[in-house]
């Protein structure tokens, strides 16, 4: 459907990628990765001829329609929510407006003989043919269904454009885009202003898109819920694998050891020969044997060893000076704008060292009680922050609160007081800003590079208590994993906002769900709390119709609902038992062939290239088959743990 053929972007002295070349066909659903910088969104920007190449060049069929999310857009600030989803179908708008006219036109005239009035007749019906086709009769519910998934209201529907933040309106957009079903959808971090909720929406959407897909994402398990394909940029370069992130990565992994392994092997045995090839070349009865050891070298295919981009940030923060027990006291706390109540009623009791998440839909107040913890905000109730307690924050707009003009340098000399001054080059390089990096001006930093400069500005002094509302938006996945490294080393209080539910895994034990009636506590891990929020929607759901059920035969439809609930919850039971046994059985099965693979790689040959190389992808085939079956063993049994808690509770 759409092949980039020897593609090149050069800027300058700069290659962002050069003689790329990979295909993307109709059911692809593919991965964009690969640092802050790589070229990802200006690839994307090609792609729909907004950016022009260097050399080289994209086809695409004329027939082939294209969807473009871009991070940066203009908006249609006066339409309302719903005429502006609505625009999608401009097409059937149009040929509706038109059947109007015609009708219209039709209701007036006497002259049924003439041949205009036939020609009239005969558009009508093609015009009718071709809205039954488009599926007009449904146009409004599906703006709506779509616009609701993405978590606007009813009533949000008549509100213009313009009372909305960026984040809302980017969701317009993409409604759009999902609404017109184009054969290739191209997103850009889709997922930046989309909470939790609208995150998996967006997922279950996707997942069953007829067409195809190439998207840029940070987020991992959004990355891996959609996509059977990842292509990463690197170097210039494209690595293209028919696999889903995660199970990419160790792939890669795998097969960068075994690269490594091989070209040892190989270095081994090129020395080997190359010393019996000066051993015999001066001997007369052994010249022959030494020129066809120098012919086998010639001949031999040299092993390269892909040299990947690994930078990443690598930091730690500094130690926390030790606070008082109780770090952050909040009783009925509550927050209005008007006749708008954010929320109220919040009772928070935050200790030291702990970690917590504060999750919920946009709009339901997370950043806002941020602010307010922070003393940005005026707000109603008692809070009280404990003593000692010096606070970090990191702002859902940090990076917007940057001084363009300054340099980076600058920003971070500005504000460094004491010892850390001389060691502000250093603390830079961490960062990854490193050489003429520090002499550039903020305002032509990328939106990655001026997030690791507002995360360099909290290693300025130590806190105990750090608050960040989405510190991982813009950054790639090295720098969010060396984030995330830190943070689970941090000594002090932890209070984040983020809706990225691999970064949360394993990070905070206790999630705060920000409601307009007050917080929800879930003490444990953020995948816990997502399965139980889903298990209590369906419960909710369920009750609901028993409750109308019951106007007819309350008792029966009850005992009914209870068996079928019985019933299918011990049908779960036993499919994740068998499941468990089976993916026993084959780990067992599978561990076993690694350890005879193990005694094969030992006494390989690597002069036998096609061999040697076979046996390797086999020996990385295999390593990968036992991670995802570990990966299946392990989401099964979680499963059947939180089954049976369920039952017992």
């Amino acid at each position: 459907m759409v092949s980039i053929n020897n593609f090149s972007v050069i800027f300058g002295q700069r290659a962002l990628f050069k003689n790329i070349s990979f295909f993307v066909s109709k059911k692809d659903k593919i991965g964009l990765v690969g640092k802050n910088g790589a070229g990802k969104s200006t690839l994307l920007k090609a792609i729909v001829g907004l950016q022009k190449g260097t050399e080289g060049e994209i086809t695409i069929p004329k027939e082939t329609t294209l969807g473009y999310l871009p991070q940066e857009m203009v908006h249609n600030e006066d339409s309302t929510i719903l005429d502006e989803a609505s625009s999608a179908f401009s097409d059937i708008v149009a040929l509706e407006a038109r059947s109007v006219e015609i009708s219209n036109e039709l209701s007036i005239r006497e002259d049924y003989q003439e041949e205009s009035y036939s020609k009239l007749i005969e558009e009508l019906n093609d015009i009718n043919d071709r809205l039954q086709v488009l599926g007009s009769g449904n146009m409004e519910q599906m703006v709506e269904r779509v616009l609701k998934g993405l978590g606007f209201s009813t009533s949000d529907m008549s509100r213009q454009m313009s009372e909305f933040s960026g984040g809302w309106k980017m969701r317009v957009e993409l409604a759009k885009i999902l609404l017109i079903q184009p054969d290739l959808v191209l997103l850009d971090e889709p997922t930046n202003h989309l909470d939790i909720d609208s995150i998996e929406w967006l997922e279950s959407f996707l997942e069953s898109y007829p067409g195809a897909i190439v998207m840029i994402s940070h987020d991992r398990n959004f990355l891996d819920a959609i996509t059977n394909r990842t292509v990463e940029i690197a170097n210039g370069r494209v690595y293209d694998y028919k696999f889903s992130y995660s199970k990419y990565l160790d792939h890669r992994e795998q097969e960068l050891e075994a690269q490594l392994e091989a070209a040892k092997a190989q270095q081994k045995y090129i020395k080997e020969t190359e010393i019996l090839i000066n051993k015999f070349r001066a001997k007369k009865n052994k010249a022959s044997f030494a020129q066809s050891l120098i012919k086998k070298l010639d001949k031999l295919e040299r092993i390269d060893v892909d040299q990947l981009d690994s930078a990443a940030m690598k930091f730690s923060f500094p130690a926390a000076p030790r606070s008082g027990k109780a770090v952050v006291t909040g009783e009925n706390l509550s927050k209005s704008y008007d006749d708008l109540t954010v929320f109220s009623d919040i009772d928070l009791l935050i200790g030291r060292q702990e970690k917590i998440a504060l999750v919920g839909k946009n709009g339901a107040g997370k950043t806002t009680l941020t602010k307010i913890l922070n003393n940005k905000l005026d707000y109603s109730g008692k809070l009280d922050i404990g003593h000692n307690v010096d606070i970090g924050y990191y702002a859902q707009d940090q990076t917007e609160t940057l001084d363009p003009e300054k340099t980076v340098f600058q920003t971070i000399d500005d504000e460094a007081q004491g010892e850390i001054r001389t060691q502000l080059r250093g603390l830079l390089g961490t960062f990854l800003f490193q050489g003429e990096d520090i002499d550039k001006k903020v305002k032509i930093l990328s939106g990655g590079e001026k997030a690791r400069l507002a995360l360099c500005k909290l290693m300025l002094k130590p806190y105990n208590l750090l608050i960040m509302d989405e510190p991982t938006n813009h950054l790639d996945m090295r720098s969010k994993d060396m984030l995330k490294s830190a943070l689970n080393s941090y000594d002090g209080t932890l209070i984040m906002v983020s809706h990225d539910r691999h970064f949360l895994h394993e990070l905070v034990d206790t999630i705060y769900e920000v409601t307009p009636k007050g917080l929800n506590q879930h003490l444990g891990d953020i995948y816990e709390f997502l399965a139980k929020k889903k298990t209590e929607s369906i419960a909710h759901f369920e009750r609901s119709k028993a409750d109308n059920a019951a106007k007819k035969n309350k008792e029966s439809s009850s005992n009914k609902e209870s068996y079928e609930a019985r019933k299918e919850r011990d049908k779960r039971k036993r499919k994740l038992s068998n499941v468990i046994s089976k993916c026993q059985s084959e780990i067992d099965s599978t561990e076993k062939k690694i350890k005879e693979m193990d005694a094969v790689i030992a006494g390989l040959d690597y002069s036998e290239q096609n061999k040697s190389t076979k046996i390797l992808e086999e020996y990385g085939v295999l390593k990968n088959s036992i991670g995802e079956l570990m990966g299946r063993w392990e989401e099964a049994e979680m499963e059947l743990d939180i089954i049976t808690a369920s039952e017992s509770n």
